[in-house]
Parts: C-alpha cells; structure tokens; sequence
C-alpha cells in the first residue's frame, strides 16, 4: 500500500515538473485526448456561486467564486461635483485589484498592467451610456500580451445605471460610486467573475427590501439596486444633507454577464479558460449578454485571421446557451 501510494506520489510529481517546464505540450496532449487538464470537456464551464451582503462597512458588496477564481467586490457611495460639460451626470467608477497574494504571476507594488486593462474593459461595460450605438476601440498592449490587439465593440448605448439618476442637484452635487474588487484567489477568467461581482454588489440590497413591497411593486424593484440615503442641496449654505431614514433606491437598467472563451492552436474553442489555459491560447473571446440574452459588448484580446468571423458567431452563439441555463441563477437574490 505504501510503495504503491509512493509511486502514485512520484508519477504526480513528475507529471508538475512536465507541465512546469512544458506547458504547452501538456496542454496538447491533453487536447488530443478531447479533455482539458482539470478533466473539462472544451465547451465545459466551472460552477459560479454568489454570496451578497458580505462586507457589513459597504453600501453593497458580494463574494463570488467561479471556480477557484474568488472575487469579493465593494460598494461605497460619496458625493461630490459633477463635471462642467455633464451637469446632470453622477460617477460610477469600477476598478479590480490583482494583489500578490491571489497569484504567483502577480508581484507586490502598483497595478499591473493585467489589472488596468480589466478596469478598463469593466468600465467600458458598466460606464457605457456616453458611447454611441456602435464603438470600436483598439488598445495596443506590449508589456501585457506582446504582438497582441485588444477589440472592444459596443452594441448598445446603455449602462447598468444611469448616470443622470446619480444627480443629488444639476451642476452642484452628484453620487460618486466607487465599484472596487479584489481577486482573493486567481485562477483564470477573471474578467468574468469580476463583472458578476460588481453587478450583484451593485444589486444585492435589493433583497433587503422586497418584503416591504406588494407584488405588483416586487415586479417593478426586480432592477433596482442599493439604496442610497436621500441626498438634499442647500443653495443658501451651499451643502449636500443627507437623511438617515428616507433612502432612495438606485436603479439598474441592465444586468450584464460575461462569458469568455479561449482559443488555442487556432483551431480548439476553450470554454471558461483557466489560469493555466489564458497563457497558452493565441486569443480570447468575452461575449457580454444582458438579461434579455441581448448582445452588450464583444471583446476579441488576440490577432484576427481569416476564420474570425465564424469563431465570433461560435461563440455568440455558445454563450446564449450557457446564459440561457443560467438565466434567473446568478442575479435572483
């Protein structure tokens, strides 16, 4: 018994230096076998869970696992003055932290460059309301991903919240939301889980008033959000007041999910990549719904080819399936 556990232990351990030392012919060889390392079919996803409400010091706040990727997002709300040109418009602002303690490929100090691109295509889902109908946006990024082209396109011109219903007084006063998230554990497709994080942080007190209401108003409140106290301008004194028993409720116009895909060796469609997988595949594929399965964004992070097109259908495609199955799960609380 203890020789067999031992040669068990042995092969183990060699089968790590393998994968250590050659990643990507592990990963081949587990391709050719029509299995992935963590024993996935390729269309196969990683079970997500949500748990809201678990930072008591925030407006809102959520902890999501997809996978042993593990997310936990805050909300905090401030006020402050609206920009000169939108005097009407409040501020969200979402940003994800990558600490060393999450990954060895992360190192202590500033964000990394990995962490300021998903802050910026966050932004470029949550915060889209100023962009017209059709966006396109290439982003080079040398230091990151070398020799890659980073594609956003917008499909639409709505955000999750408007930003005009942030106002406290026009030109004087305005909420200012800051979505932040940290990674607890990073093991790949962080994007996604960081998304669902923001969305139900922003979502989660929902839940804390749905008993107050008839059912005709519980129909109405499905898209609306946390609760923020109620904000008057005093012109005179030139002060914000804010009431600690009236709140007003913050209300969500989409509820977007993400869900991403990597391809590797230009021919094999990954579902969900892993940290392990995100290195070794030449491009990657995020396709956010909203909850009427309606496209929101498309973000290809990779050279294009002549076969891009059909891979962007496939995964389109895939991904209302996936959202279809998921429909009602992820932001039900």
């Amino acid at each position: 018994m203890a020789d067999a556990q031992s040669t068990a232990d042995q092969e183990t351990l060699k089968a790590l230096i393998f994968q250590r030392l050659h990643p990507r012919i592990y990963l081949e060889r587990f391709i050719a076998e029509n299995v992935r390392p963590d024993g996935r079919e390729f269309a196969e996803w990683r079970d997500i869970t949500v748990n809201v409400g678990s930072i008591s010091t925030a407006d809102g706040s959520a902890l999501v696992r997809l996978g042993d990727t593990t997310i936990v997002c805050g909300v905090k709300a401030e006020i402050a003055e609206p920009e000169l040109d939108r005097p009407n418009a409040g501020f969200l602002v979402p940003n994800i932290d990558l600490p060393a303690m999450s990954s060895p490929k992360f190192k202590p100090g500033p964000p990394s460059e990995e962490a300021q691109v998903l802050s910026d295509r966050l932004n470029n889902v949550l915060v889209s309301c100023a962009f017209p109908p059709l966006r396109i946006t290439i982003i080079l990024t040398p230091f990151l991903f070398p020799f890659r082209v980073f594609f956003f396109l917008s499909t639409t011109s709505s955000g999750v919240i408007p930003l005009d219903s942030l106002c406290i007084h026009p030109g004087k006063a305005v909420w200012v939301l800051y979505v932040d998230a940290t990674c607890i554990n990073y093991d790949g497709n962080a994007f996604d889980a960081a998304l669902v994080a923001m969305v139900s942080a922003l979502k989660n007190s929902l839940s804390l008033f749905l008993f107050l209401l008839t059912p005709e108003e519980m129909e109405i409140a499905l898209f609306t959000a946390a609760h923020l106290p109620k904000a008057t301008f005093d012109e005179d004194t030139g002060r914000t007041t804010c009431s600690r028993k009236i709140r007003t409720p913050l209300a969500i116009s989409r509820l977007p999910l993400s869900l991403s895909f990597g391809l590797f060796d230009s021919s094999h469609l990954l579902a969900d990549p892993t940290s392990f997988e995100e290195p070794l595949v030449d491009t990657t594929f995020s396709v956010v719904l909203d909850q009427d399965h309606d496209l929101i964004s498309l973000t290809q992070l990779g050279l294009t080819d002549s076969r891009t097109q059909d891979i962007l259908s496939t995964c389109i495609e895939a991904a209302k399936q996936r959202h279809r199955t998921l429909d009602n799960k992820i932001y039900s609380f």
